[in-house]
């Protein structure tokens, strides 16, 4: 895959490169709608909704 971030089907985190380092998938898309980024995700009321465990920058609809 190229450069360009695409985004995992899976825990729709933005993702360069091949494989998902969060959940270690190959399914990815680029339809996708929405950018949050969280940094501290245990102090983030927006992650903690969402289901969000780990800092990164993440899309809010995936299709």
């Amino acid at each position: 895959m190229s450069d360009k971030e695409v985004v995992c089907k899976h825990c729709k985190r933005f993702v360069r490169g091949d494989k998902c380092p969060a959940c270690n998938t190959k399914d990815f898309t680029k339809t996708w709608k929405g950018v949050v980024i969280v940094n501290e995700p245990n102090a983030s009321e927006i992650a903690q909704i969402i289901g969000i465990n780990a800092p990164g920058k993440y899309a809010l609809w995936v299709k």
